[in-house]
């Protein structure tokens, strides 16, 4: 690996120069900030998937970090950080390591953006929906075949990870390029926010995976979706706090003192302070363990879960606060609402954790009861 090492103060400098001049344009008008995803690459934002080592002192926390200090900016790229991390994060981990060599260095450093399309695979394992991708086992490789909506940060002459039911039995998940024949994309219905993230639908229509685009065969697929699942949910956490983080800042600027009319308001700065900082410290605990593959996967469901009610709170506290004005389109609390919102609803949605959360703490029980 030969990533560049993260600064955050680098990080902050373009978050602050090329991004928060886009944060209206990418809510209100849906413009892509493709230019600062890739610098962001090349500032080594993207780097906690490597393995941490003298050469790359980095772990899972820095991307939450990163995620957090682009959330408080903007939702919808802190949300295409978590696509780009997210697909690093399952190439580090690919089973193949002819795959990983082909794909994650490029990744890492933006060079090759990446959207993740494991919403459907992940509502599908849980019980919640039937899978929509199939694939035909060819010796080492695949041909898939079928439609995925909602898949986000993808263009052209970018990357994308799926997973689909193998016609032997079990599941397979592959890297596919967006330029490869029998794939097609098409824009999806309008969002009332993130539109800037660059969600689309995707077509495979006899779509050839060659053995060297496998990240885990049907034999590997269960393991590696174990090791992997924490830090796709912890990295969202990272998302979740940069909304916080913004929201607190649309408190603070809307305080007035005790006899503010605001100081009648069930939320105040100093309650989301305190449960951002609880928030915080539970997710570098969790992450920690993630990195070496140890986090158990109950409590992180439960700090995803978290991090979406505390979000919600969030942006309600700020429209509020804000009044009249955080009613206007372009005002940023406004944004913020939505934002906190899609916090909930992306995949694993609350309801989505809650049902994990029910299913695991109930075999958890008939466990102890045996």
């Amino acid at each position: 690996m030969n990533a560049s090492l993260p600064s955050l103060e680098a990080i902050d400098a373009a978050v602050h120069a090329e991004l928060a001049p886009l944060a209206v344009d990418i809510d209100v008008d849906g413009v892509y900030p493709e230019a600062f995803l890739r610098h962001l690459g090349a500032l080594g934002g993207y780097g906690a998937s490597l393995v941490a080592d003298e050469h790359h002192p980095l772990d899972l926390r820095h991307v939450l970090t990163v995620a957090a200090h682009v959330g408080a900016v903007s939702g919808a790229a802190a949300f295409a950080v978590w696509c780009q991390f997210t697909c690093a994060w399952y190439l580090r981990h690919a089973t193949v390591p002819a795959t990983r060599a082909r794909y994650l260095d490029a990744v890492v450093r933006g060079e090759l953006l990446a959207g993740t399309g494991m919403s459907n695979t992940m509502k599908h394992l849980a019980g919640i929906e039937k899978i929509r991708l199939s694939a035909r086992r060819e010796g080492d490789g695949y041909v898939l075949n079928g439609v995925l909506p909602w898949v986000s940060n993808l263009a052209a002459h970018h990357l994308v990870i799926v997973a689909a039911a193998v016609d032997t039995g079990g599941y397979a998940m592959f890297a596919v390029e967006t330029g490869t024949p029998g794939y097609a994309n098409h824009p999806c219905p309008e969002f009332s926010g993130m539109e800037g993230s660059r969600t689309l639908s995707l077509r495979f229509k006899q779509v050839r995976v060659a053995a060297d685009q496998v990240l885990a065969h049907p034999e590997q697929f269960d393991a590696f979706i174990a090791r992997i699942k924490p830090g796709f949910l912890l990295g969202q956490v990272g998302m979740g706090l940069g909304v916080v983080d913004a929201c607190i800042k649309v408190l603070h600027e809307h305080g007035g003192g005790q006899n503010d009319v605001n100081a009648y308001l069930d939320v105040q700065e100093d309650d989301l302070q305190a449960a951002r900082d609880v928030l915080v410290a539970e997710t570098a605990l969790l992450a920690a363990q993630a990195q070496v593959g140890k986090a158990a996967l109950l409590p992180v469901l439960r700090l995803r879960a978290e991090a979406s009610e505390l979000a919600l709170r969030a942006g309600n506290a700020a429209v509020l606060h804000a009044g009249a004005r955080g009613y206007i389109r372009r005002h940023a609390a406004q944004r913020l609402l939505r934002e906190a919102v899609f916090v909930a609803i992306v995949t694993p949605a609350l309801k989505h954790l809650r049902k994990e959360i029910h299913d695991l703490e109930q075999a958890a029980s008939r466990a102890e009861a045996a």
